[in-house]
């Protein structure tokens, strides 16, 4: 067992051993993509009105905003597209900043429709 992962190990030296600085760093770009695309997949699939509102809270949107835009967000089954993506797409959208934004889909729940 020990023998075999030493001639793995050997065979991969060998390996990067003929890349150039710019091979290698490709390479490592690709294997960092490789390990984290089962994590980035899982995020994509696998979220909570917590984490959500924790991101809207970074974004700058107040604490008692968050709840009620992310309750929004719920209401119109939009949470797996990501609160703070929602509220950018809006702002995006209509010209308004975030906090603009996030009060608009307060005030208003039919904003959200058609925004996907």
């Amino acid at each position: 067992m020990i023998n075999d992962r030493i001639a793995r190990f050997e065979t991969r030296q060998a390996e990067l051993e003929k890349l150039n600085d710019a091979e290698l760093k490709d390479r490592f770009w690709e294997l960092c993509n490789e390990l984290v695309k089962p994590i980035a997949d899982f995020a994509k699939t696998h979220t909570s009105p917590s984490i959500e509102r924790s991101v809207l809270l970074r974004m700058g949107i107040d604490s008692v905003s968050t709840h009620a835009v992310v309750s929004r967000i719920v209401e119109a089954g939009l949470l797996g597209k990501g609160a703070g993506n929602v509220v950018l797409k809006l702002s995006q959208k209509s010209g308004k900043d975030l906090r603009a934004a996030a009060q608009s889909i307060i005030d208003d729940k039919t904003v959200l429709s058609g925004l996907f």
